[in-house]
């Protein structure tokens, strides 16, 4: 299998081999990439916003034993405390007694809500006082109420604090004052006369 000398020759010369090189260098075709198509759902979409909100502080857990709460509260008892007050209205007589605290209201050992039976008028009565100074927030305040109904010993919560409050600072007089807050109600239940059957109401009259 041995190639001759000479076809080797002629294969070579067949062979040309050109120095010239071309002045138009040999361009590649780019295909430019599709455009990429929005579908119409995404189209109109509005950019996503997140907010942070700082998580309110947690409640304090609600006091089991209020008996022993106010105790604690009240070293001594409700006499030895120095911001107190008596309000009396028809028969109820409330003692109250203010300290500094977040408006607690606590009457006879239980939460002022629950003993006047969520009744919104009365529960408006023994804020009156501090909500009149915009003291709502800013003291607690504990009854020993007796006597009466819900609605007298309300209204004797009231006079309570309201004279209460005057121990706290004398300039507390005229705002409590304006607002008829230190006068005591004097109106009582008029008694049964005898042959009427109430205070004027008499029997059906019979001429004959």
């Amino acid at each position: 299998m041995a190639l001759s000398i000479s076809s080797l020759k002629s294969s070579f010369s067949s062979l040309s081999f050109s120095s010239h090189v071309s002045q138009n260098p040999c361009i590649l075709p780019i295909t430019r990439p599709k455009s990429l198509r929005i579908s119409p759902l995404f189209r109109n979409t509005r950019p996503l916003s997140i907010s942070a909100t700082v998580a309110a502080p947690a409640e304090s857990e609600p006091i089991t034993d209020l008996k022993n709460y106010v105790k604690s509260r009240l070293p001594g008892g409700f006499a030895a405390q120095t911001l107190i007050g008596t309000g009396r209205r028809k028969s109820a007589i409330a003692r109250v007694v203010i300290q500094e605290g977040t408006g607690k209201f606590i009457i006879n050992y239980r939460d002022a809500r629950d003993y006047l039976q969520g009744n919104p008028l009365w529960l408006q009565y023994i804020k009156v006082p501090l909500v009149t100074l915009g003291y709502e927030n800013s003291y607690d305040v504990f009854v020993k109420a007796q006597g009466g109904g819900l609605a007298g010993q309300a209204q004797a919560i009231s006079l309570g604090i309201a004279r209460a409050l005057l121990k706290v600072s004398e300039n507390h007089r005229a705002p409590l004052k304006k607002e008829g807050l230190l006068t005591r109600d004097s109106r009582v239940v008029e008694r049964k006369k005898a042959g009427l059957k109430k205070a004027r109401k008499a029997p059906q009259y019979s001429k004959r």
